[in-house]
């Protein structure tokens, strides 16, 4: 197994395995050029950030956005299941980008383009919903942070 020495944004220098690179085939809009990313949870909170592979000052805060939003759901369409060698549900994980503030409970989730993750074979891809129910900012919620443990 290969493990690769990556420095993150936020001065740390991690050790992570080939294996768990995202490949982002036509990368993250506005970083067409930047095609992996690793996920990193942060312990002890439901945030993650996802890290640029071959960019040290490129990350972004993530999350569960089914954590804080029971009731997000989207459909995906048939072109990025394919796209995303999606076969079945168990193999997708959802991250949202987070715009952090202070206090914690003022940051938002940008629902309408949710990180979509085939974790058996990495691919990934963030995907602009056309759906109008959702924005690039909803605020996390005071109640929605206490009922996280």
């Amino acid at each position: 197994m290969i493990k690769l020495i990556l420095h993150t944004k936020f001065e740390e220098t991690i050790e992570v395995n080939e294996s768990e690179i995202l490949q982002f085939e036509h990368g993250l809009p506005g970083f067409e050029d930047e095609k992996q990313f690793v996920l990193l949870p942060i312990e002890g909170t439901p945030f993650s950030t996802l890290q640029s592979v071959t960019t040290k000052e490129l990350a972004f805060f993530t999350t569960n956005p089914f954590l804080f939003f029971k009731e997000y759901d989207f459909e995906l369409i048939e072109s990025v299941q394919e796209q995303l060698k999606i076969k079945k549900e168990a193999d997708v994980q959802v991250q949202v980008i987070l715009t952090i503030q202070d206090p914690l409970e003022k940051s938002t989730a940008n629902l309408q383009a949710p990180v979509v993750i085939n974790v058996k074979k990495k691919l990934a891809k963030q995907v602009v919903l056309s759906d109008n129910r959702y924005r690039t900012r909803h605020e996390l919620s005071e109640s929605s942070l206490g009922q996280e443990g």
